[in-house]
């Protein structure tokens, strides 16, 4: 198990989660909540999104993750998006921009189903990939990875959640991630595995 050292402790403290997305920024908070660490988003501090220009999911948590660390404060960051084994794991890193500039969603689900149909694919698993990113102004930093697999479904399904949410059913369950209750959904995400890791690594 990695364990922090002490100069590394978060309880009690503000850390910046970097992101500009208010419903990550919400699932990452609610995560926290419990280690008594006050997140504040990086929209709030006006802090600038840095271009991701990893190859990875790795390597983009981590250049947010060291970018928001100007703030003075620890920082988490998280890299996220779906894999669709049928696409050969597109569009993985490049899932936010599926979505385009005006990150229309409706959009993105839309062209993975048409990819699919394009292909006469007929395996439709897929997985959620989450790598969380802890960097703190001294340069540390450590990064903790979290699946979540399942299968896609069509046409969209719920009103709930975020992102890919409507289109993905995760093992085990009847309904999509878009039909569960933010209480319901977090505790099978991609995020809360990572986060598990993290916080292991961090008691």
């Amino acid at each position: 198990m990695l364990i922090m050292p002490e100069q590394h402790e978060l309880a009690g403290r503000r850390l910046v989660v970097a992101s500009h997305n208010a419903g990550k920024v919400r699932e990452i908070s609610a995560l926290l909540a419990p280690l008594g660490i006050e997140a504040v988003s990086a929209a709030a501090l006006n802090l600038p999104e840095p271009e991701e220009t990893a190859l990875t999911f790795e390597g983009n948590a981590e250049l947010k993750a060291v970018a928001a660390t100007q703030s003075g404060l620890p920082s988490l960051a998280d890299d996220s998006g779906l894999e669709v084994m049928a696409l050969d794991g597109a569009p993985g890193i490049y899932s936010a921009r599926w979505a385009g500039p005006g990150k229309d969603f409706a959009f993105a689900m839309q062209r993975v189903h048409d990819e699919l149909e394009a292909k006469g694919a007929r395996d439709l698993s897929a997985r959620f990939v989450c790598v969380l990113a802890l960097a703190f102004p001294d340069g540390a930093v450590r990064t903790f990875r979290g699946e979540a697999n399942g299968v896609l479904v069509w046409p969209p399904r719920g009103e709930k959640g975020f992102g890919y949410d409507p289109i993905f059913l995760p093992e085990g369950e009847t309904r999509t991630f878009g039909e569960m209750t933010h209480e319901e959904k977090l505790p099978l995400t991609h995020r809360a595995r990572a986060f598990e890791k993290l916080l292991a690594a961090l008691k």
